[in-house]
C-alpha cells in the first residue's frame, strides 16, 4: 500500500528541512503542522475513517457514544450516588452535562494519550521503508482525538440549548485553553511514542495511570468536596485545571484565569519542546528495533 509522504522530506523518519537552529526547533510546535499540513490533514482523516471503517453506523458512532454515556453516566452519579453541583441545582440533566463537560476534556487526554505508545509500532513502514517526516503522527493522533472531542462538545452545547441552560459568550474562549491542552498532549504523545517503540509494555501502564488521573481529577465530583487535605494532589493532576476551566468558560460564563492560563501555556509548550527533543533523539533507533 503506497503512503502519503509530503514533497520535501528527507531522510528516513526525518523531518522536512526548516528553520535550524534553536529558534526553528523552539517554533517547531507550531511551524510543523502548517509545514505539512497536506499530509497532517489527509493522515487524519484517514484514521478517523479507519476507526469505523466496517461498523454499520459508521461516523455515526461518534455521534451515538457521547449522547450515549451522558446518560449513563448521569444516571450512575446523580440517581444512584445521589452527587449533585451546587450550581446545577437538583436537576438530574443539568447534573448530566456539568458531568459530561468535564468527560469530554477527559476524553480527548485518554484517547490522545492512551493510543500515543503505539503511534510509531503501529506505522513501521514509515520508519523501514519510506522517507517520512514522523513528527507528524502526533498531529495526525491528536487530530483524530479532537474529531471526536468536537463531536461530544456540539453534543454538550446542544444539551445545554435542549435544558434551557444559557449559551455564554465566554464560550469563544475555550480556544484559548485548548491550544495550550493541546501542547500538552502533543509533548506526551512524542514521548510516549518514542519510548513505546523501545517498551512495548507501555501501553498497559499509561491505560492504568489514565484511569487514575480520572478519578484523582474533579469530572465526578466537585472540587469543593474534597477534603482540604487533599487539594494540593488533586490540584496536581494535569486535568484538573484544564476541567475547571472548561465548566468555568463553556458552563457558568466565567472568563479564563488568565494568569493560570499563562502559566498552563508556558508548561504546555515545555512539555511539547521537550517531548519533541527525546523524540527527535531517539528516533534514529526505531529502525533497528522495528
Amino acid at each position: 500500500m503506497s503512503s502519503p509522504v509530503q514533497p520535501g522530506s528527507v531522510g528516513p523518519g526525518a523531518a522536512a528541512p526548516g528553520p535550524g537552529g534553536l529558534p526553528g526547533f523552539l517554533l517547531a510546535p507550531l511551524l510543523l503542522p502548517i509545514r505539512h499540513r497536506l499530509l497532517v490533514g489527509q493522515l487524519t482523516r484517514r484514521a478517523v475513517e479507519t476507526r469505523y471503517r466496517n461498523s454499520g453506523l459508521g461516523l455515526l458512532w461518534s455521534l451515538v457514544t457521547p449522547l450515549a454515556m451522558i446518560l449513563v453516566y448521569t444516571f450512575v452519579f446523580r440517581r444512584i450516588f445521589q452527587m449533585r453541583w451546587q450550581q446545577a441545582g437538583d436537576s438530574a440533566a443539568e447534573f448530566g452535562i456539568v458531568l459530561f463537560a468535564g468527560l469530554i476534556m477527559f476524553w480527548l487526554f485518554s484517547d490522545t494519550v492512551g493510543r500515543a505508545p503505539d503511534m510509531v509500532v503501529e506505522r513501521a513502514g514509515y520508519v523501514k521503508r519510506v522517507v517520512f517526516p514522523l513528527d507528524v503522527l502526533a498531529y495526525v493522533n491528536l487530530g483524530a482525538a479532537l474529531f471526536h472531542w468536537a463531536v461530544s462538545l456540539l453534543v454538550l452545547v446542544g444539551a445545554m440549548a435542549a435544558v434551557g441552560m444559557p449559551l455564554h459568550p465566554e464560550l469563544l474562549y475555550l480556544p484559548l485553553l485548548m491550544v495550550p491542552f493541546c501542547l500538552v498532549l502533543l509533548g506526551l504523545s512524542w514521548l510516549l511514542a518514542a519510548v513505546g517503540v523501545f517498551l512495548r509494555d507501555l501501553g498497559h501502564v499509561v491505560s492504568l495511570a489514565t484511569t487514575l488521573l480520572l478519578f484523582l481529577a474533579p469530572i465526578f465530583y466537585p472540587l469543593a468536596s474534597v477534603p482540604p487535605e487533599f487539594h494540593a494532589a488533586i490540584q496536581l493532576n494535569p486535568m484538573t485545571f484544564v476541567v475547571e476551566q472548561t465548566r468555568d468558560i463553556v458552563l457558568w460564563g466565567r472568563a479564563p484565569d488568565f494568569a493560570a492560563l499563562g502559566r498552563y501555556a508556558a508548561a504546555g509548550w515545555g512539555v511539547a519542546l521537550a517531548g519533541l527533543f527525546v523524540f527527535r533523539r531517539m528516533r534514529s533507533g526505531f529502525n533497528d528495533v522495528l
